[in-house]
């Protein structure tokens, strides 16, 4: 059976991570309140800040090696790329979490507005006809050592509500169906710095 959530601990060297993280302290300037899709801010559902980083950085390369490994030893989805081609590095400080959601579900996804029998059809939108693409995959870089912070744990909540927790060793990489709820912990103390994407494919059929 395949598993929900998959992890790898990559087992990096502590200086290979240094170094990614003394790369990536360039983009500290740009970081800002994140929001939900679509841009939106709320403080009650998702309270930490980000900045982006585009995928063309090394980081993306060496992130998309583990996603293909791990989408192929547990999901077999089809999937063509990181969601927009950016990467979201991302922190939570201290009383800062996100609550429970999906990455992906069918309301996030394009509906044709078709008019059947009608050669009004042929005036519709090119998304659906080149091939929507949806989010299939979502997955987390952990930076973060767990002595740096206390609490915001990355839960996840299993097909019978069951709920588990991602492990929090610095350098493991989280891979998961977008579609599986999940949340941050609130942070009690410290800062928990991950980088964070979402892998796209055709759409459902």
């Amino acid at each position: 059976m395949a598993n929900l959530v998959s992890w790898d601990f990559t087992q990096l060297p502590t200086d290979i991570i240094e170094i990614l993280e003394k790369d990536i302290k360039q983009f500290d300037s740009s970081i800002g309140q994140s929001g939900l899709m679509g841009d939106n801010v709320n403080l009650n559902i998702r309270d930490s800040k980000n900045a982006w980083i585009n995928t063309s950085h090394w980081i993306g390369g060496w992130l998309w090696y583990y996603v293909s490994k791990m989408n192929r030893q547990n999901f077999l989805y089809d999937i063509v790329d990181v969601d927009g081609g950016t990467l979201q590095y991302t922190h939570y400080g201290e009383g800062q979490f996100y609550n429970w959601h999906q990455d992906s579900d069918i309301d996030t996804h394009y509906r044709p507005q078709q008019i059947y029998s009608s050669d009004e059809n042929k005036a519709q939108d090119l998304t659906i006809q080149a091939g929507e693409y949806v989010r299939k995959l979502s997955f987390a870089l952990q930076l973060s050592d767990p002595s740096d912070y206390r609490g915001g744990e990355v839960e996840f909540l299993d097909n019978n509500n069951n709920k588990f927790l991602a492990p929090k060793q610095k350098g493991t990489m989280i891979v998961f169906d977008s579609r599986v709820r999940h949340r941050v912990r609130k942070i009690k103390s410290g800062m928990r710095k991950s980088i964070v994407g979402w892998v796209v494919g055709p759409r459902w059929k």
